[in-house]
């Protein structure tokens, strides 16, 4: 049951920590193509880690998950009104970089793919 209540506010907070990124926050550094990904919560329900995947170079995501980490106190207090706990989750932003890793698998099965028909068409 205690799982069920934990995975239903990390949906969320995740729905709403995408909605204040998108819409509240000002700086312009945010404005690159920036999504969260998941929330997992703890089973207190004390802390949140937020994963987002940013696109960019890996300078940029740095730069952005430091704004991100300046505003933390500012999604939180918007966290706060927008979900009715009794206390506000810390949140811990972190990157996803598994859309990288699927980028990578790709180009891998691509290199393989066409080094297989190299092969075939040399026989």
């Amino acid at each position: 049951m205690a799982r069920q209540r934990t995975q239903r506010v990390a949906e969320e907070i995740k729905k709403e920590v995408s909605d204040i990124m998108r819409m509240e926050l000002k700086d312009p550094g945010l404005m690159k193509l920036i999504s969260v990904t998941d929330v997992e919560v703890t089973r207190d329900l004390g802390y949140a880690r937020v994963y987002v995947s940013i696109y960019g170079e890996a300078k940029e995501q740095g730069d952005i998950l430091k704004v991100l980490e300046k505003a933390t106190g500012f999604i939180r207090t918007e966290l706060g009104k927008r979900i009715r706990l009794r206390h506000t989750p810390e949140l811990q932003f972190r990157l996803d970089r598994s859309m990288e890793y699927g980028d990578h698998i790709n180009k891998v099965l691509k290199n393989l793919e066409s080094t297989d028909k190299d092969l075939g068409a040399e026989e």
